[in-house]
């Protein structure tokens, strides 16, 4: 394998004809796309079939939604309460508020007529509404607010939890209907189903929003990149093709694997980069080699031998990458990890069949439709005269230009030093959002301590949790609660499951989210519950809530990040050393991606966590950033600049192999090379700033981190960086010890 890597590229001197290639047995990648070039009719409409066979085994293939958990402790919990089969059932609250000054429930007639419209609507729904409560009914004072402004109505959500945005609906619909006949009231609802429900809606719109405004986008950066409409569709074929097929695939591991609906979001978006990327570097090199005179034939054979050998080493390295995501210990990223790894593939296997069929097809109709003023200029396909214009300076003072470069990314860089990890508050949804409006109105109106963590109890058997020694446990920890300590009162605890287990209500001190509530959470694992449950023999437990699974998702992060880089980056070096047969070129790849990811991270901080540029981008920061971003950018970067990496030092290796010195090939490498790396860039960036225009917060965070990290990526770190990296270590690129000659 190592020798079908290598000899891929041609081994002749810089007087003779790349065209004419010695009668040798071809690499792999050269074969396959030699086959596919000429039984073109055949590779086209196979993998047209395969797409459409994807997509109707996607469609067959029932989803078996499996769990996912979150990380930790609390994940334990959370599959001891669905292995018992416990479930909570959503709740809901109908907030009516007064909305002038001085009117109260009691005096105002209208609000109590409010309230037995709204109970009563309710009432009518019982496949939507049960355990309906009101400020009206027994022992309802505490719905009424202490200025009595504001009273609630309160119900659950029967039936399966899994539909519970389904379910509803028509209660939503009828508060929506009583809010309608009383203007001069605040009639709201608000809760666990309805919050997903617009959760679910608000998402689901900013990606269709995302794909419609995407492919424009994209197609018009391609027509002026490739001059020609026939042939900018090429690239977008492509990516949609490998997007259809990855995500209906989906189905098959998703049959035994958490596999949710963030993995085809990331499947749309890594499935656009890498779909436009490779096609870019294929059709760009097919088009400089017909430029030179050859015909199609050769110009696909040595596109193949170049850019196909590109593709395949780039690939390979953006899935080591993406596979780096099993290491994070999340259900979440394992169902990313596994979309993205198998749209990079497909669409590795369609840049080696699909696109030489498609231009052997094609011929010299690839260049049909051609834009006015700018079709013949773009089908040419010179060489960059302002990136070698650029190229020569920085090679000629590479230290000069290398430090200034390298200082500027490392200022950059630097407010990643500060960051901090946190979940932001209301799911990240804008407070202008009518429902974390009215989620907001109840938090003031009815203040009180957040959600409780949840001790989950189990045992040998159901009578060790009624013993003594287990009643005496909870006596002790009910008695270590107090109005100034860690963990408050009330402490509660309630059988579950037919008595197969319990559920210990905690109070914890804090607002929920800050250190406060961290501390005391650790507090009740480390100290208070061993002292107490743990002198009960033959029980154990585990704690969950929603304090606990965010620390638990932060924590795991902060755990296992490292390995994830270090895991990745090795991998990345060895894929890399066998590529270019060099020990300095991994080091400077991978240096340089980290260098690149760590200015990503301080524009992210600096934006996001420290609230610049919040009324332009349309968030409120709330001083931290959002937990599983950077480890995803890490990953996904990394991938997506290996892309341009290879492909601009296959360049200067082709270059050097034919004879030329390596400061010429540096420079006749990268002003071959950089146009259509930054081409795919702008591209890129333009797709990635959809993102931060959309609503959630997270959403904002990965386009500006992305479109910022993939533009300094392609200028800065390939136009600078590299040559000068390169330039100054002269022949010394290409050592490979003795040892590890192959």
């Amino acid at each position: 394998m190592s020798h079908a890597l290598s000899s891929a590229l041609p081994k002749t001197n810089h007087q003779a004809d790349p065209g004419r290639r010695p009668r040798a047995r071809a690499p792999i990648v050269e074969r396959i796309a030699g086959w596919s070039a000429v039984h073109r009719k055949t590779a086209v409409i196979s993998w047209l079939v395969l797409v459409a066979a994807a997509f109707i085994v996607g469609q067959l293939m029932s989803a078996s939604n499996v769990q996912s958990y979150d990380p930790g402790q609390s994940g334990q919990a959370e599959r001891t309460l669905v292995r018992l089969n416990v479930t909570s059932p959503p709740a809901e609250k109908v907030l009516i508020q007064a909305r002038g000054p001085g009117a109260t429930f009691a005096a105002d007639p209208a609000m109590r007529q409010a309230v037995r419209q709204v109970s009563a609507a309710l009432a009518g729904l019982p496949h939507a509404a049960t355990g309906i409560r009101s400020p009206l009914g027994r022992s309802g004072a505490n719905l009424v607010s202490a200025d009595g402004r504001s009273v609630l109505v309160t119900f659950t959500i029967p039936g399966n939890s899994d539909n519970e945005d389904q379910a509803v609906a028509p209660a939503m619909a009828a508060v929506a209907a009583v809010a309608a006949s009383h203007p001069g009231l605040i009639v709201a609802e608000a809760g666990d189903a309805s919050t997903d429900r617009v959760a679910n809606a608000v998402i689901s719109g900013d990606f269709r929003k995302a794909e419609v405004t995407s492919v424009p986008i994209t197609l018009v950066l391609l027509l002026a990149v490739f001059g020609a409409l026939i042939a900018a569709g090429i690239p977008l074929l492509l990516a949609a093709t490998a997007v259809i097929s990855a995500i209906s695939l989906l189905a098959i591991p998703g049959k035994w694997l958490p596999i949710g609906s963030s993995a085809s979001e990331v499947v749309l978006i890594i499935g656009m980069a890498v779909g436009v990327d490779y096609s870019l570097f294929y059709l760009r090199r097919e088009r400089e080699e017909r430029a030179a005179g050859r015909d199609t034939a050769a110009a696909l054979r040595i596109a193949a031998a170049t850019s196909g050998r590109a593709i395949v080493v780039s690939g390979l390295t953006v899935m080591t990458a993406l596979a780096g995501l099993f290491l994070a210990g999340s259900d979440v990223f394992t169902g990313m990890a596994i979309g993205a790894i198998v749209v990079v593939g497909v669409t590795v296997i369609g840049s080696l069949t699909l696109l030489p069929a498609l231009l052997s097809l094609l011929g010299g109709w690839a260049d049909r439709g051609a834009i006015p003023f700018l079709g013949r200029r773009r089908t040419a396909a010179r060489p960059s005269r302002l990136w070698a214009a650029l190229v020569r300076r920085v090679v000629r003072h590479p230290a000069a230009w290398g430090a200034v470069a390298a200082i500027a990314m490392l200022a950059l860089a630097s407010p990643a030093l500060g960051m901090r990890l946190g979940n932001p508050p209301d799911g990240g949804f804008s407070a202008n959002l009518p429902i974390v409006r009215t989620l907001s109105r109840i938090s003031a109106a009815f203040p009180g301590s957040p959600s409780p963590a949840q001790v989950i109890v189990t045992g040998s058997s159901a009578a060790e949790l009624r013993s003594p020694a287990t009643l005496t446990a909870i006596a002790q920890l009910r008695a270590r609660a107090s109005a100034s300590g860690p963990i408050r009162e009330p402490v509660t605890a309630a059988a579950v499951a037919g008595g197969r287990a319990l559920v210990i209500n905690v109070p914890l001190a804090g607002n929920g989210s800050d250190s406060v509530s961290d501390k005391s959470l650790l507090t009740l694992r480390d100290s208070f519950l061993p002292a107490t449950l743990g002198r009960a023999p033959g029980i154990s437990w585990a704690v969950t809530g929603e304090t606990a699974s965010n620390y638990d998702d932060i924590a795991t992060l902060d755990s296992r990040t490292p390995l994830v880089l270090a895991v990745v980056s090795v991998l990345a070096f060895l894929l890399l050393l066998v590529a270019f047969r060099s020990m300095a070129i991994p080091l400077v790849s991978i240096g340089l991606n980290l260098l690149s990811v760590g200015a990503a991270y301080g524009m992210i901080t600096l934006v996001f966590q420290d609230g610049r540029l919040q009324g332009l981008l349309g968030f409120t920061g709330y001083g931290a950033i959002v937990p599983w971003v950077p480890l995803f950018m890490f990953v996904f970067l990394f991938g997506l600049s290996m892309d341009y990496h290879v492909f601009i030092l296959s360049r200067i290796r082709e270059l050097r192999s034919r004879g030329a010195s390596t400061d010429h090939a540096v420079i006749g490498g990268t002003s071959n090379s950089s146009g259509v790396v930054t081409s795919a860039a702008v591209i890129m960036v333009a797709v990635f700033s959809i993102l931060a225009a959309l609503s959630l917060i997270q959403l904002k965070m990965l386009g500006v981190g992305l479109a910022a990290a993939v533009l300094l990526d392609a200028t800065v770190v390939r136009g600078i960086l590299v040559p000068c990296a390169l330039a100054l270590l002269g022949d010394r690129t290409w050592y490979l010890p003795r040892w590890l000659s192959w």
